[in-house]
């Protein structure tokens, strides 16, 4: 993308729009249909046989999630994806064992797999792997909540909504979307299907940088940009920045939704949603451990936006499964927990970029269309959610705005 004047904002403006028009959403040349694609990289080089990216143990320690005792129950988790993973379930199996994690499994009642269409789909080894990362991580962060895998026929939004609907009616809590495609100006009309009482969404916001995806970009969907993170041996966090392929700007059609003007978001000439709301470690060089014996044939290494959206889907779970009264409206309660008590509820990441565009593609302290409010400090913003209390109380520094 050429460069822009960062001093006359409307070409600036200009710009950030022609990013999301050229981005508009793949179309299957056999049937017409928009398609999606799953938001995750893999690490390349690493060994098949054994984990080496980072552990369920890690990944909890390091955003504040190992001292959360509520782990999920009562909760059930949907994970939309497209295609067969027909190994899915053994695989769960595999990784649970090796991070002695509890079972998951159909007979306990655990885990469930449903065909959104009523019949097996054809297996897809990109897709595959995606299903894996997926359920493997949401119940890695909530292993007491139930997950149900919802696999559309294919990856069509037609399909891709049908699966939505479909984990809805089988009581999904919260449902996780790591996939996307660019946004298109119908997509308004989609939005109501996240607008629905009692369930929560998140979905990846993209992994080749600036720019704008759906249904990230929907108001209704807690939309999960990247980041890159760093632990010391022990598992200890040490430091987080920008991801590079972490998707974010303005979205070109949806109209900024309450949440965010209330802030207001900084530099959004035109009232438009910023994407994304928060992010997570998603750069596959510090990726997390995933088996995946029908695509890979083994363990591999993670990263990607989709990393993060089961995972926050999980943490969205723990905190519904501790609160004593239902929790509607997240996206607004992030929000607004914001503006009360930032810097104890998230860590603000201000380093890094997901492009060339200065101020659009450049971490900034507080919000930024790189990586939104920032990643989790679980152990204060889940009892912050859930209204029990505990960490994040007065003292912490207010969101600048």
């Amino acid at each position: 993308m050429a460069n822009v004047l960062f001093n006359q904002k409307s070409l600036l403006f200009m710009s950030i729009v022609s990013i999301a028009l050229s981005a508009q959403a793949e179309l299957n040349p056999i049937d017409g249909k928009r398609i999606a694609h799953p938001p995750h990289r893999i690490k390349p080089n690493t060994p098949l046989f054994a984990p080496s990216g980072y552990s369920p143990a890690q990944m909890q320690k390091a955003y504040g999630l190992a001292s959360i005792p509520n782990q999920g129950a009562g909760q059930v988790i949907g994970i939309v994806d497209a295609f067969d993973n027909p190994n899915i379930e053994s695989d769960l199996g595999v990784f649970s064992s090796t991070f002695n994690l509890p079972a998951c499994t159909t007979a306990n009642g655990c885990f469930k797999k449903i065909y959104a269409a009523g019949t097996q789909p054809p297996g897809d080894t990109g897709w595959g792997t995606e299903i894996a990362l997926d359920v493997e991580w949401a119940h890695a962060i909530a292993p007491q909540a139930k997950i149900i895998l919802v696999e559309a026929a294919d990856s069509s939004f037609n399909s891709l909504q049908q699966a939505i609907n479909v984990a809805i009616q089988n009581g999904a809590t919260v449902i996780s979307m790591s996939w996307g495609g660019g946004e298109f100006s119908g997509q308004t009309q989609m939005d109501a299907m996240f607008n629905v009482a009692g369930v929560t969404f998140t979905a990846s916001s993209g992994d080749d940088g600036t720019g704008v995806i759906y249904p990230s970009s929907s108001p209704y969907v807690i939309a999960v940009g990247g980041t890159t993170l760093q632990l010391d041996a022990s598992g200890n966090f040490l430091s987080e920045s920008a991801w590079a392929g972490s998707g974010g700007g303005i979205s070109a059609f949806e109209t900024v939704p309450a949440y965010q003007s209330g802030l207001p978001i900084p530099n959004n000439p035109t009232n438009k949603r910023g994407v994304p709301d928060v992010s997570y470690n998603a750069n596959p060089s510090t990726g997390v451990s995933v088996f995946d014996s029908f695509g890979a044939g083994g363990w591999i290494v993670v990263g990607g936006t989709s990393a993060g959206a089961p995972q926050w889907a999980a943490l969205i779970a723990i905190a519904k499964s501790a609160s004593t009264h239902a929790l509607t409206g997240l996206n607004s309660m992030l929000y607004g927990l914001a503006k009360q008590n930032y810097s104890q509820l998230y860590h603000d990441i201000t380093t890094g970029t997901n492009g060339s565009c200065g101020y659009y593609c450049t971490a900034q302290t507080g919000y930024d269309y790189v990586t939104g409010l920032g990643s989790p400090i679980a152990q204060n913003l889940i009892p912050q959610l859930s209204g029990s209390g505990g960490g994040g109380g007065g003292g912490g520094q207010r969101i600048p705005i």
